[in-house]
Order: structure tokens, then sequence, then C-alpha cells
């Protein structure tokens, strides 16, 4: 008795060659340390390029849902009211009080030689930062942060890319927000705390 064999129904028998690649890893290690000063609570801040210009004071929060940036900033680069679309949904400011967004504003961010178009939120509000980067900047460029390693790194080209934190305009920003506390909040805090 003599079998034959198709191709077709051979193809399906055979194992298929699965092509392996090594997939990058996004993580952090004790050897990403390196550099910072430990141990520290520092928030993450770093420059970027926003709209062709290098910003710095930007800060890193992956607890943010949106991207927010400052009126001084949105001058600076020399965006007008009339460039903004609205948005309605109010937010809550560093200082605890409900902020109407003046509106907001698609604008390219350059990272490496990646660039992927950003919605700002725009608010008239005090903050040591230019501008806040959440986690819409964060997933969009398949990006993972870490505070503790003071880094951003991202996949780019087959590779992983870094973006260094800056733990002294950190601290400059944190001096800058607890002098800009109205002396009222101050003295009420000071007296809530004896």
């Amino acid at each position: 008795m003599s079998v034959s064999h198709y191709p077709a129904e051979e193809s399906s028998l055979m194992p298929k060659k699965v092509k392996v690649s090594n997939p990058l890893v996004l993580g952090f290690s004790d050897e990403n340390k390196f550099g910072t000063i430990q141990p520290h609570d520092d928030a993450l801040v770093v420059a970027l390029k926003i709209r062709g210009y290098d910003v710095k004071r930007v800060m890193i929060d992956q607890g943010n849902g949106a991207e927010i940036m400052y009126p001084d900033l949105y001058k600076r680069l020399n965006l007008k009211p009339k460039n903004l679309t609205a948005y309605s949904s109010p937010l809550v400011s560093f200082e605890a009080k409900m902020v109407i967004p003046k509106g907001q504003i698609r604008l390219p961010m350059q990272t490496g030689s990646d660039v992927v178009e950003v919605y700002f939120i725009v608010i008239d509000a005090f903050s040591p930062y230019t501008a806040i980067m959440g986690r819409p900047w964060l997933h969009t460029l398949g990006a993972v942060s870490s505070t503790l390693h003071q880094k951003v790194k991202y996949p780019s080209g087959g590779q992983v890319l870094e973006i260094v934190g800056s733990q002294s305009i950190a601290r400059q920003c944190l001096v800058a927000a607890i002098q800009h506390r109205p002396e009222t909040e101050i003295s009420a805090t000071a007296e809530s705390d004896l």
C-alpha cells in the first residue's frame, strides 16, 4: 500500500519555524541609579523638545492622565490665545484649587529622533514646572519612567534610549513651590501642627 503526501498536507503537519527576536526590555536595575543622589524623594524633572524648542523644568508624572502646559511656556513658544481649542473639564492645581483650563493645543514633541503629537491642556495657575508630561505621552512613546532612577526609557530604532532627570532642578522647583505658598496658608498649617 502506498501513501501519497500532498504538499499542502505536509506543510500543515510540519512544525512552523517561529521567528525569534530579542524583545527590548524597558526596565531599571541598581546600575541605573549611577549618577543620582541616593536616597532621595525627588520628582523626575527633565528637558524636552517641544515645538522645536528646548524646554527645561518638565516634570514627568506617570500618575497624571493629561499633559499640562503653563502660560509662561505657552508665551515663550510664540503661541497666541487664538491657537487654543476649547477644553472645559476643570482640573486641580498644586495648591488644591479648581482651575478652569484656558484650552488645549496639539504640539509636536521630539524625543531623540522620534516625534509624537501631544495634546497639552493650558492652565493659568502657579507651577514651578513649565509643563507636566503624563501617561498619554509616556504610552504614545512606549516609555517607562522611574523617579528612583531619575530616568525615562523608551524604545527607538531597535534600541532602548534614555532621558535623564536633573535632581538639582527638581530640588529648585520644590523650593520655588514652598516659597510660593501664601503666608496665611503657612501660618494656618503651622497652627494645625501644634
